[in-house]
C-alpha cells in the first residue's frame, strides 16, 4: 500500500494536468502562416498618443484621455487573421481589449463583424473572450449579436497567446492556440458576412456592459490599462483583387469543414470553457437569428 500510494497520487497529477489542457488539434495554423510586419499591414486608427511599437511588439492602452486601435490598410473578402496577445492584470472592469474584422465605416448602422473581445473583470474573476458575429447590423443601431462566451483554461495575463479567425465562404472557425473554439456556418446568405471588411484591433471603456452587464466599470485608478500584441498573421483575399486564394495550406478547413481531430479539441474546451451561447438564451428573440 505504500508503494501504491506514491503511484496513485502520481497518476492522479498527470490526469489532472491533462484535463488542464485541450486535446492537440493536430494542425497549427499560426506556424504555416507568415508573420506580416505590424507597418507593413496596419495604420493607427485613433488614439497614436496611446500607441507604441517596439522590437515587432505593439503595446496599446487606455487612459483617462483614450484608448488606441488600429487597423488594416487593406480589406479583404476572406482570410486567416491572427495575433498574439498579452492581456492586462488586476482590475479590468469596464476595458475591452479586441481583435476583430469589420465593415463598420463602409456601411455605418448597418454592417459586418466578426469578434474576438477580451470583457474586463475583477481581480477574483475569470476573463472572458467573447466571440461575436455581426450580419448587416439592424439598420437603426440596436445590432444583433451573436455571442460565444468562454473562459480560457490559462491566464491571459501571463504571457502571450494565439488568436485567430479564419473566413472562409462557408464557415468563420475561431482559434485559441490553434485550438478551434467555436465554429459558425454558412446557413443563409442572410446569416453569414459577405462583404469585405477590414482588420481592427482596439482598447476602450465599454464600462456600460463589458463586465457583468455594467454592473463594473472602469476604474481609472487603476490606468493606465495595456495591451500588447505581437505575430501578426495576415493571409486574406484582398477586396477587389483579380488574385486568387486560399485558405492557410494544408488545413483541413481548406477542404471544408474541421478534421476529427479538431473536433475533438474543440468539443474539449466547449464542454469545459463555454460560459454563454446566444442560441441557447432563453431571453433572446430567436426569430432574428434563424440560424439557432
Amino acid at each position: 500500500m505504500a508503494l501504491l500510494l506514491p503511484i496513485l497520487l502520481f497518476m492522479f497529477t498527470i490526469s489532472t494536468v491533462a484535463q488542464d489542457h485541450p486535446p492537440s488539434p493536430g494542425y497549427n495554423p499560426s506556424s504555416r502562416v507568415d508573420t506580416v510586419a505590424y507597418d507593413q499591414a496596419y495604420r493607427t486608427l485613433w488614439g497614436p498618443q496611446n500607441q507604441r511599437f517596439d522590437q515587432s511588439s505593439l503595446t496599446i492602452w487606455l487612459d483617462q484621455s483614450s484608448g488606441s486601435g488600429f487597423k488594416s490598410i487593406k480589406s479583404y473578402n476572406s482570410g486567416y487573421f491572427g495575433t498574439a496577445v498579452k492581456l492586462h492584470p488586476g482590475y479590468t472592469a469596464g476595458v475591452i481589449t479586441s481583435f476583430y474584422l469589420s465593415n463598420s465605416e463602409d456601411y455605418p448602422g448597418h454592417h459586418d463583424e466578426i469578434d474576438i473581445e477580451f470583457l474586463g473583470t475583477t481581480p477574483d474573476k475569470p476573463y472572458t473572450l467573447q466571440t461575436n458575429v455581426y450580419i448587416r447590423g439592424s439598420g437603426d443601431g440596436n445590432i444583433i449579436g451573436r455571442e460565444h462566451r468562454f473562459h480560457l483554461w490559462f491566464d491571459p495575463t501571463e504571457d502571450f497567446h494565439d488568436y485567430a479567425i479564419l473566413w472562409t465562404p462557408n464557415e468563420l472557425i475561431f482559434f485559441v492556440d490553434d485550438v478551434p473554439i467555436r465554429r459558425y456556418s454558412r446557413k443563409s446568405d442572410e446569416t453569414f458576412p459577405l462583404r469585405p471588411m477590414y482588420v481592427y484591433g482596439s482598447i476602450w471603456d465599454a464600462s456600460s456592459w463589458a463586465t457583468e452587464n455594467g454592473r463594473y466599470k472602469a476604474n481609472y485608478g487603476y490606468q493606465p490599462f495595456v495591451g500588447r500584441y505581437r505575430n501578426f498573421k495576415l493571409k486574406g483575399c484582398e477586396a477587389y483583387s483579380q488574385q486568387s486564394c486560399s485558405p492557410p495550406s494544408g488545413s483541413p478547413t481548406a477542404n471544408g469543414g474541421l478534421s476529427r481531430q479538431q473536433m475533438v479539441a474543440m468539443q474539449w474546451v466547449q464542454r469545459r470553457y463555454k460560459v454563454y451561447d446566444y442560441c441557447l438564451d432563453p431571453e433572446r428573440d430567436h426569430t432574428k437569428t434563424p440560424e439557432c
